[in-house]
């Protein structure tokens, strides 16, 4: 019997294993596949700090909270790490067997503690005596006696010993490796020309253990490391300062319950059993990995200027009409300008700022931080419109996970120079991506907004794929100034949006509205056809209103990145219904969604992702897009994307991620060939 829906971690974990199938692909370049090794990691530990935690939370609970909820964790704990422990082999082997090989063909050679060269085992001891000693603290384990604190996300080594004296006897010790102070690879002197030699951190603590431990034999050693639960959990945030809550929570985090223990699938069940006992560690908690864990650390693998060994760089492209022009705001008031990031350059959304900080004419500057940068030219802006005279305003959400302290350290910065900041509301996020100005001309006020699905962040823009759009529309900036006026003063505004799509207001109603405007036409003999492109499908309302879409007659295409609950193809559900999925260098952020309305296309571009927390936890905006030309070239992106036929997935029931190649005689890599798009409308 079909399911009606896929069962969001078991989706989500599907995706990831997208990712994985990057690092497998051989047409990829070496640095690039060992860039998605990384990314895979880096999404594997979110993973379970915050969905995993998350389900043992509820287990934690009882039942009650269980038959609450209206589902059994326990189940869905077995299922994920079954997926899990079968993806993380495939890892390892995928590294072991294939990458570290072809390493070496190109004259990079990791290695061993056990394959060093006399002149590499100097070098190494010297390194140790003055660079990890300070770092290392060897603690020997006792159990009832000696139970150390093992920290969120470090890699410790668990030693197995035998004493010199008493060789018989096994003791246990641990070493952590200071990978947050020196780096995880380590580059060595080459014993051959033109080669690169290169020990991971792990294997030289590895290698210098029996310093630490005098008196000793040391038997073996396995790395292990321990999750800890990533949420907040901030009691009763109606009440009491919620700054100070997250802030206090913050400090809690790392020290939060364990989600999983990582370990070497090579280590003996003796030595297991002992460190489980010793850290009170549950069995079902125990997570099989490699030789290494903390694999994000990929990210920083050298790459020894070997271009030959990287993508192609695809450098952002400008968009003339706003980068070159003398005056600004006098072509956002000409008409509306759309951007495509990362293939067009975020300077024009630099400049909207940095030009709105010295305008004269401007008097006032708003904006919703959710993510940003470290170093932020935008956030700079900000404080010199306020230092200018400037009334700026930043809504800034400090529940964005992981970015919450970032977050608290830039609203402070902003508060101190005179903007006016407001942080979280109680019970949701603050998530919409809109940010507007207030320019007197001729004497009177003109508003300039733009509205984007993607963060203000300069360096999340070179690697996401997002739309922004500058406008000057009088009534849809009005509605965008509502808006914020709402999150400044927290008083509902009296009157609806007719042009904005508001979370908490009318988002999910009115595109349910817009998908049974084309049940009706369906219905009635018309064509209708809905073209949607998100991040996330898990909205069991908005999956239920596409299935009846798709009985009714609608042709329903879907390009989701990550997780989709919606089961595609399946006779009298969703026959009608297709989904792809495209992973490539790029991460596809954007969400845009296309309703046929008889062939006067309605177009949305929106930071919403159609997910429960998005609909209905969130303030989210979705905005029209009119202008002819501009809903054109959306349409001309995501149909370039529908035919990718190197990167794309096919979505359906059996999660079996398979490559879509249609049409093979013509390929089609959809991020590149819109690379190209742009390029020649630049030129």
């Amino acid at each position: 019997m079909n399911k009606k829906y896929i069962e969001r971690d078991i989706s989500w974990l599907s995706f990831n294993y997208r990712v994985l199938q990057e690092a497998k692909d051989k047409s990829q370049p070496l640095m690039e596949r060992i860039r998605f090794l990384a990314i895979f990691s880096s999404n594997m530990e979110e993973f379970f700090r915050v969905r995993v935690a998350s389900h043992q939370n509820v287990l934690r609970a009882g039942e009650r909270t269980k038959k609450e909820l209206g589902y059994d964790p326990k189940e869905i704990l077995r299922e994920v790490k079954q997926i899990v422990k079968k993806y993380l082999l495939e890892f390892s082997r995928l590294f072991e067997d294939q990458i570290i090989p072809e390493l070496a063909k190109n004259g990079i050679n990791l290695r061993r503690n056990t394959e060093l060269s006399i002149d590499q085992q100097i070098y190494l001891e010297d390194y140790f005596q003055n660079y990890l000693l300070p770092f290392v603290q060897p603690v020997l384990l006792v159990k009832d006696k000696i139970r150390p604190f093992l920290v969120n996300g470090e890699i410790y080594l668990a030693i197995r010993l035998q004493a010199r004296t008493r060789p018989s006897t096994e003791e246990y010790a641990i070493l952590k490796i200071p990978s947050d102070h020196l780096p995880r690879f380590i580059i060595l002197p080459s014993e051959r020309n033109g080669e690169h030699d290169i020990i991971m951190l792990d294997d030289l603590v590895r290698q210098s253990a029996a310093w630490f431990f005098p008196g000793y034999h040391v038997v073996d050693a396995y790395s292990i490391k321990l999750t800890r639960d990533a949420e907040l959990h901030i009691d009763d945030e109606y009440t009491g300062d919620l700054i100070e809550k997250i802030k206090s929570s913050l400090n809690k985090r790392n020290v939060g319950p364990a989600s999983r223990f990582v370990i070497d699938r090579t280590m003996p069940s003796r030595m297991l059993d002992f460190l489980t006992e010793i850290f009170v560690i549950d069995k079902k908690d125990i997570l099989e990995e490699g030789r290494y864990h903390n694999n994000a650390d990929f990210f920083k693998f050298p790459d020894f200027g070997m271009a030959h060994l990287k993508n192609p760089p695809l450098p952002p492209l400008p968009y003339g009409e706003l980068d070159k022009t003398h005056d600004f705001f006098m072509e956002v008031a000409a008409r509306d300008h759309l951007l495509y990031f990362p293939y067009h350059s975020y300077k024009s959304v630099i400049r909207f700022f940095e030009e709105a900080a010295e305008d004269p004419d401007v008097t006032h500057i708003s904006v919703v931080q959710y993510r940003v940068a470290k170093r932020s030219k935008i956030m700079n802006a900000l404080i010199e419109a306020a230092q200018n005279g400037k009334q700026v305003f930043v809504f800034i959400e400090a529940k964005a996970r992981f970015d919450e302290e970032a977050n608290l350290v830039w609203g402070e910065a902003l508060t101190q120079a005179g903007v006016r900041v407001k942080y979280s509301m109680p019970g949701i996020k603050v998530h919409a991506k809109i940010a507007q100005i207030r320019r007197m001309e001729d004497g009177a006020p003109k508003l300039y907004t733009y509205l984007s699905s993607g963060n203000f962040h300069e360096d999340t823009a070179k690697i996401y794929s997002d739309f922004g759009m500058f406008t000057a529309e009088k009534a849809l900036c009005e509605e965008v100034s509502r808006v914020f006026r709402y999150l400044e003063t927290q008083v509902r505004p009296k009157e609806s949006f007719a042009h904005l799509l508001v979370g908490q207001f009318n988002l999910r109603e009115n595109l349910l509205g817009y998908i049974r405007r084309e049940i009706a036409a369906a219905k009635s003999g018309k064509e209708a056809a809905i073209f949607l492109k998100m991040n996330s499908l898990e909205d069991r309302v908005m999956i239920d209103a596409l299935y009846e879409a798709s009985n009714a007659g609608v042709d329903v295409r879907i390009i989701v990145r990550g997780i989709c609950c919606l089961v595609p193809g399946i006779r009298k559900m969703s026959e009608r219904i297709r989904v792809i999925s495209i992973v490539d260098r790029f991460l596809e952020h954007a969400r845009v969604f296309i309703f046929y309305n008889g062939g006067n296309q309605d177009t949305y571009i929106s930071s919403a992702d159609w997910m429960l927390r998005n609909l209905s936890f969130r303030i989210e905006t979705a905005f029209p897009v009119r202008d002819e030309a501009l809903k054109k070239q959306i349409s001309d992106f995501m149909e370039v994307q529908w035919l990718d036929n190197v990167k794309s997935r096919i979505v359906d029931e059996e999660l079996s991620n398979s490559y879509n190649h249609r049409n093979k005689d013509i390929t089609i890599r959809s991020q590149f060939e819109t690379y190209f798009m742009v390029k020649r409308q630049v030129n």
